[in-house]
């Protein structure tokens, strides 16, 4: 499967990660008037179709990791936001809303390199990644209340999730904007680095998750969600299942040599 023609958006691949740049600085890498939605999508299907890849970061070109929905087309009821109540729901059902289910179902762990600020749907896009890293020129706020609007891209779900239900709520009541270290303070980013030093950064980390097997990194992300809505006796019934797949793949038996040899390397 080829790599996927993208609008809006850069896609870089350099050995077993793939890096999806917003490309559209001009609006601040809004997700709704762009084709960024779309790029996110192919992206996400074509890299679930690559068994090579092992990581996808997500990150954003100029200033802004994601300004999210286009206030301007919002001002003038145009765009993604003109129509009546059975067009608006439609639209978001078919837009924006298939950014959630798109990363939700992404069988890589996805990092979100947070190079400026994320807000309202920006945010939440940057919720749905597995992890975060911010440069400290990010900014974070769930800014919806603020203009008499919800999440309606799905980012109450992840945000709770994240941090939990008092938090999330405090963030999404007040539609307040936060800098880096606030959002690592309350566990939404896992760290914060210079704004020089943020894609180096990403590229460290995803290379560290890269260079462990990737059939045992993509199951191990499928567990780690299907943890989250199934039962324990039920859950365990997966694990064994998918632990007698992981002991017959081959990338198993190169592990376990491997790290024979080092240790008697090491003796």
């Amino acid at each position: 499967m080829q790599q996927p023609e993208l609008v809006d958006c850069q896609l870089m691949v350099a050995d077993n990660i793939a890096t999806l740049m917003f490309a559209r600085h001009d609006v601040r890498n809004a997700l709704t008037g762009t084709a960024i939605a779309d790029d996110i999508v192919a992206v996400v299907n074509w890299v679930n179709c690559q068994s090579s890849i092992a990581v996808l970061i997500l990150t954003g070109e100029g200033s802004a990791f994601s300004a999210g929905g286009n206030i301007k087309d919002m001002a003038d009821r145009a765009g993604d936001f003109a129509g009546d109540v059975e067009t608006l729901e439609q639209r978001y059902r078919q837009g924006i809303q298939r950014i959630p289910k798109a990363l939700y179902r992404c069988e890589v762990p996805v990092i979100a390199a947070v190079n400026g600020p994320a807000i309202g749907a920006g945010f939440d896009v940057a919720n749905m990644c597995d992890i975060r890293i911010a440069s400290e020129k990010a900014k974070f706020g769930e800014t919806f209340i603020n203009l008499g609007i919800i999440p309606g891209d799905g980012g109450a779900w992840f945000m709770q999730r994240l941090i939990g239900y008092q938090q999330a709520a405090h963030l999404t009541f007040t539609g307040k904007v936060i800098n880096a270290e606030e959002a690592k303070e309350l566990g939404i980013v896992l760290s914060v680095v210079p704004d020089n030093a943020l894609q180096n950064e990403a590229q460290k980390l995803a290379k560290e998750m890269a260079d462990k097997p990737t059939h045992a990194l993509r199951m191990s992300k499928r567990l780690m969600q299907m943890a989250q809505r199934t039962e324990l006796d039920d859950f365990l019934g997966i694990c064994a299942a998918f632990q007698g797949i992981c002991h017959n793949n081959p990338e198993h038996i190169e592990a376990v040599k491997g790290l024979m040899n080092k240790l008697a390397k090491s003796s």
